[in-house]
C-alpha cells in the first residue's frame, strides 16, 4: 500500500506496522550554544515581560517570580514535592543565582516558615505558567533540525484526569466524579486535554476544566490559540464533529481515527461502501445530534476518509478508519498519513510520564487555581527533562524516544545540584552530561511484548474501605469509643 491508487482497489489492503521509525534528530548548534539556549529557556526578560502584560503593578519580594517558577519546576523534579523541600532549597543557596538583586536570597531568609513561598506561588498569574508552558514547547522544537512533517507542525492531542482532595473551592470547581453506587463520590476530577509534539515529546499546550467539560470541548479551546497550520492528531475520542469544525475554524488541519458507526454514515454519504483500501473524498455535514463549538456555524467541512487493515506480528489485524483534512492525495499519500497516525501512541506514554514520574496523577492542592498551576508547573519541569534529551539526541544524531525519561530526570537533577549558578566548568560538565544521557537507552528487546489488559491487581488491605465524609466517620468512631 505504496500509493493512494492501490488504497482505492477492491482487494484488501494490509500493513506491517502503522509505525514508522522514529527520526533521528540533528541540530545546528553547538554544546555551548545548547547550553545558553537551555540555560535562556525561562529568562528574568520574559517572565518580566509576561507579568507585566497581566499585573503592571506587581511588587517584588524576596521569592520574585522566576524564583517562584523555578520552585514550580524544583518540587516536581525531586522527590519532596512539599513547600518545606523548597524552602530548605532555597536556603541553602539553590536559587541565590536567579537573584536580580545583590543580595542572594538564602541570605533574605529569616524563617522557616513556608507562608512566604505559599503566597508568592498564590501571586504568581497562571497566565505566566501557561505562556511559558508553550514559549518552552516551541523553543525546544526549535533545538532539533526537520521536526515537521510534510512542512507542518503536528501536534498529537489526548486527554487524562487528575485526581485531587476536596478542600476549599474544589469540590466547586471540579466535582466529584459519577459513581455506579450509591455512595457519594470523594475525589473530585480535573479533566486534561494536552498536545505533545511527536518527534520531540515535548508539550506544547494544554486546557483545563472539570469533568462535566467533555475532552471535545476542551480541544476546541486549545485550538482557539492560534495553531494555524498544524496537523492535529487524534483518536476516536475526537473523531467528532465539533473537534473537525474547530480546527477548520482555527485554519489547522486534523488527522483522527473514527468508529466504524461514523465512518459507516461518511461513506454512506458518499456512495461508497465501506471496505479496506478505501480513500475518498467525503464532505462532513453535521447531523442535528452533532455538537459545534460555541460561536461557530455549523458548516460542512472538506476532507478524506480512509479504510486500511493494519496487521502486527502477533496480533489480530486491525482496520483503522481515519478522516483527514488533508484532501491533496499527491502530497499526502495515504500510506504516510497511516504511518503519522501509528504515532499517535506515543501521546499515551507522555502523560503517562507527567502523572508517574513527575507524580501529577493526584494533587494535594487546597484551591482550584492553584490545582491548575501545579499541572503546568509540572508540564514544564516535563519539557526541562525534553529539553535535555533533544539536546542529547540531536547532538548524538538518534531518535530522542529511544532515551529513557526517569533516566534522564536523575541525570538532569544531579547536574543541577553540582552546578548552581555561574560555574567556569559548567560547558565541560554539560557536555559530559549529554553523552551521559545519549548512553541512557531504552533496553532493545528481541521478540515484541505481548499486549497487556488495562487492569490492576490491588493488594490485600487490612483496614476497610471508608465511604462517605471522613469527619462523619471520625465523629462515629469518637461515639464509639466515649
Amino acid at each position: 500500500m505504496s500509493t493512494a491508487k492501490s488504497l482505492n482497489s477492491k482487494s484488501p489492503k494490509r500493513l506491517a506496522s502503522p509505525t514508522a521509525p522514529a527520526p533521528s534528530l540533528r541540530t545546528a548548534f553547538s554544546a555551548g550554544q545548547l547550553l545558553r539556549r537551555f540555560l535562556k529557556l525561562l529568562s528574568p526578560q520574559l517572565v518580566a515581560g509576561w507579568l507585566a502584560a497581566t499585573q503592571p503593578s506587581f511588587y517584588q519580594r524576596a521569592f520574585t517570580p522566576l524564583i517562584t517558577l523555578w520552585y514550580f519546576l524544583f518540587q516536581r523534579l525531586h522527590a519532596d514535592h512539599t513547600l518545606a523541600g523548597a524552602l530548605d532549597d532555597a536556603g541553602e543557596g539553590g536559587a541565590d543565582a536567579l537573584s536580580p538583586t545583590g543580595k542572594p536570597l538564602s541570605a533574605q531568609l529569616r524563617s522557616q516558615a513556608t507562608a512566604s513561598l505559599s503566597d508568592a506561588r498564590q501571586r504568581l498569574p497562571q497566565t505566566v505558567l501557561h505562556q511559558a508552558l508553550c514559549h518552552t514547547g516551541q523553543q525546544i522544537r526549535s533545538w532539533a533540525q526537520d521536526p515537521r512533517w510534510h512542512g507542518r507542525q503536528v501536534m498529537l492531542l489526548d486527554g487524562t484526569t487528575v485526581r485531587l482532595r476536596p478542600a476549599g473551592d474544589l469540590a466547586a470547581t471540579f466535582p466529584p466524579h459519577r459513581t455506579t453506587s450509591r455512595q457519594p463520590a470523594y475525589w473530585c476530577l480535573m479533566r486534561v486535554v494536552a498536545g505533545f509534539c511527536p518527534a520531540t515529546g515535548v508539550a506544547l499546550d494544554c486546557a483545563m476544566g472539570p469533568c462535566r467539560l467533555s475532552e471535545q470541548v476542551l480541544a476546541a479551546r486549545l485550538l482557539a490559540r492560534s495553531w494555524t497550520d498544524t496537523l492535529l492528531v487524534g483518536d476516536r475520542n475526537f473523531g467528532v464533529y465539533s473537534v473537525v469544525r474547530a480546527s477548520q475554524a482555527a485554519r489547522a488541519d486534523v488527522l483522527l481515527r473514527l468508529t466504524k458507526v461514523r465512518a459507516a454514515k461518511l461513506a454512506r454519504a458518499a456512495g461508497v461502501a465501506l471496505e479496506a483500501g478505501v480513500d475518498i473524498p467525503v464532505t462532513w455535514t453535521p447531523s442535528r445530534h452533532d455538537q459545534c463549538p460555541e460561536g461557530l456555524a455549523p458548516e460542512p467541512v472538506a476532507g478524506r476518509l480512509l479504510v486500511c487493515q493494519v496487521r502486527r506480528a502477533g496480533s489480530p489485524p486491525i482496520t483503522l478508519y481515519l478522516f483527514t483534512t488533508l484532501t491533496a492525495v499527491d502530497a499526502y499519500p495515504a500510506a504516510e498519513l497511516v504511518q503519522l497516525y501509528g504515532q499517535r501512541w506515543q501521546v499515551e506514554l507522555d502523560l503517562r510520564y507527567v502523572k508517574t514520574q513527575l507524580d501529577l496523577e493526584a494533587l494535594t492542592c487546597r484551591s482550584a487555581a492553584m490545582a491548575c498551576k501545579e499541572w503546568l508547573g509540572g508540564l514544564l519541569a516535563y519539557n526541562l527533562v525534553r529539553s535535555l534529551m533533544v539536546a542529547a539526541a540531536a547532538r548524538a544524531a538518534i531518535p530522542v524516544l529511544d532515551l529513557s525519561f526517569s533516566r534522564t530526570r536523575q541525570k538532569l537533577v544531579a547536574w543541577l545540584a553540582r552546578h548552581p549558578g555561574r560555574c567556569r566548568r559548567r560547558l565541560q560538565s554539560w557536555e559530559k552530561l549529554l553523552e551521559k544521557v545519549a548512553q541512557c537507552r531504552h533496553p532493545h528487546r528481541r521478540a515484541p511484548r505481548p499486549p497487556e489488559p488495562r487492569m490492576k491487581r490491588y493488594f490485600a488491605q487490612d483496614f476497610p474501605k471508608l465511604t462517605g465524609d471522613r469527619a462523619a466517620a471520625r465523629m462515629k468512631l469518637h461515639n464509639t469509643k466515649s
